[in-house]
């Protein structure tokens, strides 16, 4: 941007590359941080380390945590023979906002691609099938966005997991084509929850 200086320009390219922040956005918020206390802006940047260094992949569902399993893995009140198998941890946050679901999640980390070489010993599938095979899932819910890459590793998890005798489920239509479920309505995600049909 013309006239500003190379840090707080530097500042707007990090801030642009977020997702959900553009060009414009990314000056407004660049221009607010520098504007802001040096603490306050001391205390942005060591939450963001902190965040970084101290989360990773529950060892359960690979969704976020700070510890060897996430909360939801360990709460007890949770329906354990029921897993909604979604592409990323975010879609987690989505579904639980519904309120509706209380059984427990499977992050893939990702989702059949053959065009871009994503196969399915890319993404977390090996670990679901394990999950399956110990006997204690009745209910495995699909729940990846609806586009040509999600429709394709739906049908190839079924392929899978309907010879195991799991009941096997995807959320109903409802979700616009080509949408992400993090971008989804409350009312909407819960209905296409409560709708779901077999794959």
């Amino acid at each position: 941007m013309a006239h500003l200086p190379p840090a707080i320009d530097r500042l707007i390219r990090l801030l642009s590359t977020l997702p959900g922040i553009g060009r414009k956005s990314a000056t407004r918020i660049a221009l607010r941080l520098i504007a802001s206390p040096e603490a306050e802006c001391r205390e942005l940047a060591e939450s963001i380390l902190t965040a970084k260094t101290r989360t990773r992949a529950c060892s359960i569902c690979g969704g976020l945590t700070e510890d060897d399993a996430c909360s939801i893995c360990r709460d007890a009140k949770r329906d354990s023979s029921i897993v909604c198998v979604v592409e990323r941890a975010s879609d987690i946050l989505a579904l639980e906002r519904t309120s509706r679901f209380r059984g427990r999640y499977h992050v893939l980390g990702g989702l059949l691609s053959p065009l871009d070489g994503v196969g399915p010993s890319d993404l977390r599938i090996d670990a679901l099938v394990d999950r399956a095979g110990r006997g204690e899932l009745r209910e495995i819910i699909l729940a990846l966005n609806p586009t040509t890459e999600g429709e394709a590793t739906s049908l190839y998890i079924g392929d899978l997991l309907r010879s195991a005798g799991i009941r096997v489920t995807r959320l109903a239509s409802g979700l616009p084509v080509g949408g992400d479920l993090d971008l989804a309505d409350e009312l909407t995600l819960g209905t296409a929850l409560d709708e779901r049909r077999e794959l």
